[in-house]
């Protein structure tokens, strides 16, 4: 099936095809396909849902942002890193992992995958510390 135009719609993408006919993909489904992406990746703690968070928010989507266009699909991650990481890594392998997931169950062409780190978990790494001192 080869894609002729997609249409963006506030809360969902049209995309036709050659015969025709359409599929309409709710972005919803799009940033819930890169947030399953992005909790396979080593060194995610977790999501950041920044302002979506304080709506209430949930589930796979939240802290990831879809914007699609005409031509290209532009997505921005929020997340949370794992103490100890290196985050440039970890980033990298979230743009891989997320293009290549949306564009191979949609077939929309992903041009950015834009990653903020909105914190770092260091309370399992301090307490895990603690108890080490403690048992010395």
């Amino acid at each position: 099936m080869e894609e002729e135009k997609v249409i963006s719609e506030e809360n969902q993408t049209e995309i036709s095809t050659e015969n025709d006919e359409s599929i309409k993909i709710a972005n919803e489904v799009v940033a819930s396909i890169a947030g399953v992406a992005v909790s396979e990746v080593p060194g995610v703690y977790g999501m950041a849902g920044g302002i979506t968070e304080i709506f209430g928010k949930k589930g796979l989507a939240k802290g990831i942002k879809v914007e699609v266009g005409p031509k290209d699909t532009k997505i921005d991650v929020n997340i949370v890193v794992e103490y100890g990481v290196r985050i440039p890594d970890v980033a990298f392998e979230i743009q891989n992992r997320v293009k290549k997931a949306v564009e191979t169950m949609t077939g929309l062409n992903v041009s950015s995958v834009n990653i903020h780190i909105q914190g770092i978990n260091i309370a399992e790494k301090r307490n895990s510390e603690e108890m080490q001192e403690n048992k010395e």
